[in-house]
Parts: C-alpha cells; structure tokens; sequence
C-alpha cells in the first residue's frame, strides 16, 4: 500500500502499524478511522489544515448515546407551556439583570438532536485546540531525529535513512489521527451524555450557540429531571426558564467569553509534551508492579486511560486551567445569584429546585465528567458557591448594573486569590471617575 513516502520497495507498511496498535487494545472502529484519516491526508482535495476532530465523527458518536434513551418530538402542548415560562422569566429578569431581553424563538422546546446539531460547531472549535496540542507532543516524539522506530513497524528487516525518515512521517500521522479519533471518541460521547440530561440549551454554562438563537428548554429532560421531586410542573418549567433565559443573556450580550475559554484550552494544549524517559520509568515501575503486563496489550491501552503516563504541567497550564476553572464557576455562580434574585420569593419550592440543581451538577455532570476526562479539570461545589458569595458582594458593593459590568471584559473577572477581598478587588480593576489626582 504506497502512502506517497517512497516508491517501490521500503514502502512503511501500513497495515502492520494498524496491526500494532490493534494489539495494544485499540478498538477496530478507532483504528478504521484513522484509516480513513490517512488516506484523506494523501489526497489532493484535503487541505493541510485539516481538523483532527470533525463533525461527522462527532456527530455519529453522539448520537450513539442519545439513541440509547431515545429522543422524543416536540409536541405542540410543550411548545406551547415552555414558551409561557420562558416568556415569564424574561419579564422577571429584566428588572434583575443588564443585559437585554433575549428575543423568544419561534420554537422554545428543543430536542435533544436538535441541540446537538446546534452545538457542534462549537464543541469541534472548542477542543481542537486540546487534540492539536497532544498530536503535535506526540509527532514530535515520533519525529525527533534521535528516535529509533522499531523495524517490525515498516516490515523490513534493512532499511536506509530515507526509509527510517519515511516511516517516521507515516508513524506521525498514524499517531495525530489517532489522538484526534480518540478525543472525538471521548467528546462525542460526552456530548452525548449531555445530550440525555442537559434541561436545557444553555444548561452547560458555556457559551455554544449563536447569539442570536434564544433561550431554548428540552422537555424530554425536563420530565426526567423533575420525576419525583414532588414539584408542581410550572414551577420546575419556570425555575429552569430563568436558569435558560438568564445564561441566553450573558451568552449573547458577550460573546468573547467562547473565545476566552478557547483560548485558555488552547494554551493548555500547547503547553503539553511528552517526557519519554519519565514515560519509560513509569512503564517499568508499572510492570515490575504488576500494573502492566508486558504479555497483556490490553493493559497498556487501560493504563494510558487511567492516566498513568500524565505529564507535568507547566506554569502557563497551570495558569490557563486556572482561568478556565474560574469562568465556569463565574458563570455558573451568576446565573445562580441572578435566578435567586428574582425567584426566591417568587417560587414557593425554589429552595428544593435550586438545592436539587446544584447537587446534580455537583454529583452527576456530564459536563464536569467532560472537562475532568479531557482536561483533568474539576470544578469544585465549592468553587460554584464561592463565585455566587463572589456575584452577592459585587451586587452589594456596586449594585446590579456593576455587577453586570464586571462581564464586559476578562480584566474585570477575579482570580481564586481575589474571592477574598471582593471590594479590594473592584478598586484594583475600577478607574476612577477624577483622574486629576493621577497626573
């Protein structure tokens, strides 16, 4: 099979490399796709840059998932009643919160494929960064000229400097295609899971839609999320409107929040490399305990899932999942303050729904088991209700219109050190209205 390397004989042989890491545990489908991957890269109509997550696969995978709790149409009676919540929730918050009124759409209820297609583009945008970043750690391994490949891998028993170098290339992108296969895997299937429990189209917290798509419920999920609470129907529809309605808002009004948290992943993703001696001393310590079997392949692959070759982070990654960690508590702790502004009064069972919300997130998030899979990020219950005392104080210090401001940009955003002194914070990112005393 000729990959464009070199002609003729020496050809790397692709289907031993596939062998290989066929051996190691890799499932047939991952391995088919990258496959498929190679061979779109030799072809003349693919591009240079092209993604290693891609729709399709997303798509596909996350489908999967939603397929095994089926995904119910949206009748004209939830349209109908989902609509009324929403619209009742824009009233409310509009006396709460700064950012304008999000237009209703013309289809409050979602399905859950619906949001998935909505949101896709978003995700594939969001972690390609974080796929880029371990293709480019391991092709740099693969390629770096003081790197032996094992000649079992080409299928020949001599082979010159030109065939090592060619081999290498191929093993390269062999390697990218199939960090970005088992990220999609990964994603997809996060997504998936989401798909099955999110009530809502903003219910993960992080900006994924248009700014011009509106406030949308799942009342697929909604029903299942509210089974026995022992809550009246319109209060749970309401409480998760203004949930839905107020993340809509600060979504839309700033949009430089998805470029913000894309941006921290992708420092992240570059910051990653991979320490083949640290590696090789892990993976003897890990046989002579047992933990892999040398004669098992198997155990290889659980092991690189359990995270037994995780590298160190650096400083700047350190620094970015910092921030990343910050903005979704920071989002999440502002749409809880705003609804409880508004709704603690209003809904006689908001203690309970609220209460049920964030043990949910907390316990059982498709999301933080996302992030955590990914990233290795977790954020704490604790970070959640930190970031909402956070929201409280400003509101406090500068009322609602101020608190509000603090979005404009990610300057005016606090760090962990900063949640102890709120007020100390504001006068460090608030320029003073007389300068006078400056010149």
């Amino acid at each position: 099979m000729s990959f464009g390397f070199l002609p003729g004989d020496g050809q790397p042989d692709f289907e031993a490399l596939l062998k290989q890491f066929s051996e190691m545990g890799i499932d047939s489908e991952t391995i088919s796709d990258a496959k498929s991957f190679i061979e779109n890269m030799q072809s003349s109509s693919t591009t240079a840059n092209q993604n290693l997550i891609t729709h399709s696969v997303l798509r596909d995978i996350a489908r999967k998932i939603i397929a095994t709790k089926g995904d119910l149409p949206i009748g004209v009676s939830d349209q109908d009643q989902l609509a009324q919540s929403l619209a009742i929730a824009n009233t409310w918050l509009d006396t709460e919160i700064l950012f304008p009124a999000s237009t209703l759409p013309a289809n409050s209820a979602w399905s859950k494929g619906t949001w998935l297609d909505e949101s896709l583009s978003s995700w594939q945008s969001l972690i390609e960064p974080l796929a880029t970043g371990m293709a480019d750690a391991l092709a740099k391994v693969v390629t770096n000229p003081d790197t032996s490949l094992p000649v079992e891998l080409a299928g020949v028993s001599d082979h010159s400097p030109e065939q090592q170098e060619a081999m290498k290339q191929m093993v390269a992108k062999l390697l990218r295609s199939f960090m970005g296969t088992l990220i999609a895997n990964q994603l997809g299937q996060g997504v998936g899971l989401l798909a099955n429990s999110i009530t809502s189209a903003n219910d993960v917290a992080i900006p994924l839609l248009k700014p011009e798509s509106g406030p949308h419920l799942i009342p697929q999920n909604i029903q299942e999320w509210s089974d026995g609470l022992g809550i009246e129907k319109t209060e749970v529809n309401l409480y998760l409107a203004l949930r839905e309605v107020a993340a809509s808002r600060l979504f839309a009004k700033n949009t430089w929040l998805h470029t913000y948290l894309r941006d921290a992943i992708t420092t992240y993703g570059k910051g990653i490399t991979i320490d083949v001696d640290s590696i090789t001393r892990q993976a003897e310590e890990a046989m002579s305990s047992g933990q892999i079997d040398i004669n098992n392949p198997q155990s290889i692959n659980i092991a690189l899932n359990s995270g037994l070759f995780t590298p160190q982070q650096t400083p700047a990654q350190e620094l970015a999942l910092t921030k990343l960690e910050m903005a979704l508590a920071l989002i999440e702790g502002w749409i809880d303050h705003v609804v409880s502004a508004v709704a603690s009064e209003r809904i006689p069972s908001f203690n309970a729904l609220i209460e049920n919300s964030r043990r949910r997130r907390a316990t059982n998030s498709p999301m933080q088991q996302l992030f955590a899979s990914l990233l290795g990020l977790e954020v704490s219950p604790r970070k959640m209700r930190e970031a909402s005392a956070f929201w409280n104080e400003v509101k406090n210090l500068r009322g609602a219109d101020g608190r509000d401001k603090c979005w404009e940009d990610p300057a005016f955003l606090p760090m962990p050190k900063d949640l102890a002194d709120v007020k100390a914070f504001l006068d460090s990112v608030t320029v003073p209205d007389d300068l006078s005393g400056l010149i």
